[in-house]
């Protein structure tokens, strides 16, 4: 007898209640990280448009130890110092989702996965379309590929869009993919010469980082010295230091064992998060987004096939890459979508998704390293991409916004207050015998309040 076709799954659906936990404690950590993200973008603007000569001085001001080939800018120790915390949390989200998130299962991971790459490749070839169609430059195809998970949960919060928690799942899920497409990529391609003995050097270092998480030593004072080391190592060896973070966060165990809690990556990325979401992201942008805009300067975005084509890759090759990636993926894999929920929701956060930012002005200042003039003018175009994805996302948000709202009250209501939403308990017959007591409970106030209400008429009404 043949076996009977598997179930069709459905995209969007409901999590878990354990996954949807953590996503609720991530994603609110990366929405305050992204509002300090917001205003350090606008602090940094503001600066180099009203003080341009001191905000060029402190970015420039170099320090570190020149013995040791880390004499640098300040802007320098952000982009390659601080990102290095990101990539760290980045690197143990991805493990997390590996085993025990969304992309443990072959069949779920397609869709983000697949989503993500198309997310990636048609941002890509919308940019090397338009620059060779102008004669621009092509080293800047990877700039409109990345999504910033931070700016855009940051945009969602000052929208008020309560999108249900499947969606920022995914939006969640989709950046953790992107970013390592976006690890990837800098790597492979925006690696200097390679010093072979760093190299080794880091590469050993990384194996006494593995072999002490496997014996169970502990001590911030023995990781986070270890952790320098090989990250200095990593930088002089001419591959970005970033790769040391991410190298780092993939080797922690997100899996829990008996009687635990939390993972030690879950453990470790909670102590972790906020110092990334809250400083090291920050910092970055107030030295990376400090690019002179004026009307000249914005009007040449959209007339420069380097910038005209950052613009775009963000606005519409993310958008037509998430969704048509999602919607073929979907399709070919019988994945039902939500009930609840329409295609143009997906349309709308792909959209969003095309808030670039961080990484972006982290490639953009790799790719054109050797021409800084191109360099602000590229960082202004990143600018101006991620403002009209997140203005376009948050129009087409907002008419849905009464059907969001809604589904996510239903995620949320707790009426048996139990801590734990109705929803999840729907199945658990304490939760029916909690929730017959709970009404029998206000059926007996609605009649003690009516015949009150009686007696004070029968009252008002008598002779005196």
């Amino acid at each position: 007898m043949a076996a009977p076709p598997p179930a069709p799954r459905t995209f969007l659906g409901r999590l878990s209640l354990p996954e949807r936990t953590f996503v609720a404690d991530a994603l609110r950590t990366e929405t305050v990280g992204g509002m300090l993200l917001l205003l350090a973008a606008v602090a940094a603007l503001v600066w180099a448009n009203t003080f341009d000569g001191s905000y060029t001085s402190v970015s420039d001001f170099h320090f570190g130890p020149a013995s040791l080939g880390l004499d640098l800018s300040v802007a320098h120790w952000a982009a390659d110092g601080l990102l290095a915390v990101f990539f760290f949390v980045a690197g143990i989200e991805l493990k997390r989702e590996l085993v025990a998130g969304e992309l443990r299962d072959p069949r779920a991971a397609a869709l983000p996965v697949v989503a993500a790459l198309c997310g990636m490749i048609m941002p890509a070839g919308v940019y090397l379309v338009v620059v060779t169609a102008g004669g621009g430059s092509a080293s800047g195809w990877a700039v409109p590929t990345a999504t910033d998970i931070a700016f855009a949960l940051a945009v969602l919060a000052v929208l008020g869009a309560s999108l249900p928690s499947a969606l920022r799942a995914f939006l969640l899920t989709l950046a953790v993919v992107d970013d390592l497409f976006a690890i990837l990529i800098i790597a492979v391609f925006f690696t200097d010469d390679l010093n072979f003995a760093a190299l080794g050097g880091a590469f050993a270092g990384l194996a006494v980082f593995w072999l002490l998480l496997r014996k169970g030593v502990r001590g911030w004072y023995v990781y986070v010295p270890l952790a320098l080391v090989v990250w200095g190592l990593m930088y002089n060896s001419g591959v970005h230091a970033t790769i040391a973070g991410v190298a780092m966060g993939l080797m922690l165990r997100c899996t829990r064992k008996e009687g635990e809690d939390h993972s030690p990556g879950e453990h470790i990325e909670h102590l972790v998060r906020p110092l990334s979401a809250g400083v090291a992201v920050p910092l970055f942008a107030l030295f990376s987004a400090g690019v002179t805009v004026s009307g000249g300067a914005l009007g040449k975005v959209f007339t420069q096939p380097e910038t005209l084509g950052v613009v775009l890759g963000l606005v519409v090759g993310k958008a037509l890459g998430i969704f048509g990636g999602t919607w073929l993926t979907a399709r070919f894999t019988k994945a039902e979508l939500n009930g609840d929920l329409r295609w143009p929701d997906v349309f709308a956060l792909s959209t969003l998704a095309g808030i670039g930012f961080t990484v972006s002005l982290l490639i953009g200042e790799l790719a054109f390293e050797g021409d800084p003039s191109l360099t602000e003018k590229v960082k202004a175009a990143v600018l101006v991409g991620s403002v009209i994805a997140a203005v376009l996302a948050g129009f087409l948000l907002k008419l849905r916004v009464r059907t969001y709202q809604a589904l996510y009250a239903e995620e949320e209501r707790d009426e048996d207050m139990s801590g734990v939403p109705d929803i999840y308990e729907q199945d658990d017959p304490a939760y029916h015998l909690r929730m017959a007591v709970i009404y029998e409970e206000k059926a007996a106030e609605h009649r003690r309040r009516a015949q009150a209400a009686g007696a004070s008429r029968d009252g008002g009404d008598s002779p005196a």
